[in-house]
């Protein structure tokens, strides 16, 4: 099965961050938008792993959040990976926080002790707004670019839990399920 671990958010900021992508998918709906639903912060993509694995990382991310208190997560701004020009990505950003970072480093870290491969690459936090898929005319990059300014979104959550994602994939898109979800200490 195809795992990854997960902040999940509320059915209310998922559906306020799918309504604040409306001017953009106006613009260009032949991107794949990702629906409401699946709207996620990724915190570590695992890749297709033996169901055999499951009750290990289980384990291994309540180890790596244990002593972790509830991390601020700002959402805010709309942008492109690597860019506009050469979009592959749309999403929305999340602003860097120290318990954020301090997560991510102990959730790789569980992984990474697991057999995992290091991620190699600079935590970037966001939130998948849609794939661009090969072929999307300059104009319409250039059209999302100056829209993307305009986008108002501004969320302010607690991130409470990670969670360990399955990805099955439907004739209708990748469905999601909850695995296991792993608590964060609340703060007072």
């Amino acid at each position: 099965m195809r795992l990854f671990v997960a902040v999940n958010f509320s059915e209310a900021v998922r559906q306020r961050i799918h309504e604040a992508g409306d001017a953009l998918r106006a613009l260009a709906p032949q991107l794949r938008w990702v629906s409401p639903e699946r709207l996620h912060l990724t915190v570590r993509f695992l890749g297709e792993q033996p169901i055999s694995m499951v009750p290990e990382l289980r384990m291994a991310i309540d180890g790596a959040v244990a002593g972790h208190a509830d991390a601020p997560l700002l959402l805010g701004g709309v942008g492109a990976f690597p860019n506009f020009r050469r979009a592959r990505v749309l999403w929305v950003g999340v602003a860097p926080h120290p318990r954020l970072e301090l997560l991510y480093h102990d959730v790789e870290a569980a992984c990474v002790a697991l057999g995992f491969e290091p991620e190699g690459r600079a935590f970037r936090p966001h939130v998948t707004l849609a794939r661009v898929p090969d072929g999307i005319p300059e104009e319409t990059l250039r059209a999302l670019s100056r829209a993307a300014r305009g986008v108002a979104i501004s969320e302010s959550l607690s991130v409470e839990s990670v969670a360990l994602m399955a990805s099955e994939q439907t004739p209708a898109g990748p469905s999601y399920r909850l695995l296991h979800a792993s608590r964060l200490l609340a703060t007072a």
